[in-house]
Formats: C-alpha cells, sequence, structure tokens
C-alpha cells in the first residue's frame, strides 16, 4: 500500500486515468494538475492549479509519456490551463522526490538536475518496453490492414531493428503468414533472427534488400530509411515508422515517389490508451512501493 505517499500527477492523456486509478486503490493521496476538466472523480485525489500544490508534502511526480516540451509545458489533454514544471517547483519538494516520466528531453533534464532530483524514464526500462510491444504490435497490424489492398499472409515484411518492438513485430506478423525479413547490425541479432526462422541480413545491405518488399518497418530512431532506400523500393510498398519522432524515414522523398510513408510513434496510447495506462500503472505503483519501503529502510 502507498498510505501517506503524496503524490502530484501533472497532465496527460486516457493512460493517466489508469495510474490515477491504481495509485487511488493503493491509499496514496494524489493532487492532480491539469483535470479541470475531466468529469470522473477519485477518491483521494484532488484537483489542483500548479500554484495551489505545496510541493514541499510532495512524495513524487508523475509526468505524462511525453514528460515536457522544450518550454517545459506539460501537455493538458483535460484542460485549457497552460502548465509549465520549473526548476523553482521542484527545489521545492523534498530530496527523496522522485520524477517519473515516459521520455525526457534536454529541458527535463537540465531541470531535474539542476534541483538534484532523481528522474526515471520509464520508457527505458525493458519491462515497459516489452509490455508496451503487444499493443504496439496490435496497432501496427491495423495500419497495414488500412493502407493497403493486399493480405498479410503470403506478403514480404521487412523490419528494421530487433529490439523489443522489432521482436514482437517480426514474430507476430510470421505467425500471420508473411515472409518476414529482419535487418539488423549486431552479430547476435542475426543470429536470434536466425534462430526465429526468419530471414536475416546486414543494415549494410538494406538497399538491396527492399526490391521485392510490400510492407517496411522501421523501429530504429535513426535515418535509415534513405532516399536511396525508396528508391529502389516497389511503388506500392507501405512504410510504417514506430521510431520516435522524428522516425528514421525521409518522408519527403517517399512522398516525392509517391511511396505511403506512415509515422506512428506512440501506438499504444492511440490504440489501447486503457491497456496502456495499466501497463504504465502497474510498473509505477511498484516503483513507488519499493521506493517507499527504502526510505523506511533508512
Amino acid at each position: 500500500m502507498l498510505t501517506g505517499m503524496q503524490i502530484a500527477v501533472i497532465g496527460g492523456d486516457a493512460r493517466q486515468l489508469e495510474i490515477v486509478r491504481k495509485l487511488t486503490e493503493l491509499d496514496a493521496k494524489l493532487s492532480l494538475i491539469g483535470f479541470e476538466q475531466l468529469d470522473h472523480a477519485f477518491t483521494g485525489a484532488v484537483k489542483e492549479k500548479l500554484d495551489e500544490v505545496v510541493f514541499s508534502d510532495i512524495d513524487a511526480i508523475i509526468l505524462p509519456v511525453a514528460g515536457t516540451n522544450m518550454e517545459g509545458q506539460v501537455e493538458t489533454i483535460f484542460s485549457n490551463e497552460k502548465v509549465v514544471l520549473t526548476t523553482e517547483h521542484l527545489e521545492q519538494t523534498p530530496e527523496h522526490c522522485t520524477i517519473y516520466s515516459g521520455i525526457s528531453n534536454a529541458y527535463l533534464n537540465k531541470i531535474t538536475d539542476d534541483s538534484n532530483r532523481r528522474l526515471v524514464k520509464l520508457f527505458e526500462r525493458d519491462d515497459v518496453a516489452i509490455y508496451n510491444s503487444i499493443p504496439t504490435v496490435e496497432g501496427t497490424i491495423m495500419m497495414a490492414i488500412q493502407h493497403t489492398d493486399f493480405t498479410i499472409h503470403g506478403s514480404t515484411i521487412m523490419v528494421l531493428g530487433l529490439g523489443r518492438v522489432g521482436m514482437s513485430v517480426a514474430r507476430t506478423f510470421s505467425a500471420l503468414g508473411a515472409k518476414v525479413k529482419v535487418g539488423a547490425r549486431k552479430g547476435e541479432h542475426i543470429a536470434r533472427i536466425t534462430e526465429m526462422a526468419l530471414t536475416p541480413f546486414h543494415l549494410d545491405e538494406l538497399t538491396q534488400q527492399v526490391k521485392d518488399v510490400d510492407i517496411c518497418i522501421n523501429t530504429i530512431p535513426d535515418l535509415v530509411v534513405t532516399a536511396s532506400v525508396i528508391s529502389r523500393m516497389p511503388t506500392h510498398t507501405l512504410i510504417i515508422d514506430l521510431a520516435s519522432k522524428p522516425g528514421g524515414t525521409d518522408f519527403r522523398y517517399a512522398e516525392k515517389r509517391g511511396i505511403k510513408a506512415l509515422l506512428a510513434p506512440g501506438l499504444p496510447g492511440i490504440v489501447a490508451p486503457k491497456t496502456a495506462g495499466q501497463i504504465l500503472a502497474n510498473v509505477l505503483s511498484q516503483l513507488l512501493l519499493d521506493d517507499m519501503q527504502s526510505r523506511k529502510g533508512k
């Protein structure tokens, strides 16, 4: 239980509601900032404005998946208020206060460093990434069906990258009857692709490998699907880029060549916000419990 823990949940989308639900069930006291337009009420959670929060009482701050933008503004789907998190806010918190965010940027890194507060980036955790790969794969299948006039079964699918998402994507499309080939750089990844009974190739061979591809699914957050790669694709090829913004595809050249290229980061929050929120809620609740136990043990 999180009895006695005071947590500030600042902004976010439908995923945050699952987090709020879970934490209130665990008896935490929550300050909800950026939720003025939310109709639903949670026992133990109070809607507040940022300047009303007593930060000296806050044990943890939970930000949306995107954290803040480069000016410190936090996305608030359930409010029209502009919410900007600053170093001054964090400096008012107790030294043990931890900030939780899905990802980070230079601004968020700086204000947590300047205030000497711990920042936990949830999407860098293996467990979150692996759990999130499930709704990501389902969303990718949905997009593949919506934007093609052929079946996945029997088509040639190229997956770029064998990280946590790439592995789940490759395995699932193969199970649907596609001919899947996977591009990677590391020798151990090439070995794993072979073990999975898929067709491996080194990314250095990418321009030669795309000549028969029906759907190209990129998970690498670097520019790998370049103009030279796209120029060798069949004109019917669909590109689905799952990498974080700005993706790993030359979208300008794809449009020029008439190849449909879709940037689709954050699919879990789009296609399955309830499940995506529950994933974050379960991991967060365990981290907060561990943190509480750690402080009690000191």
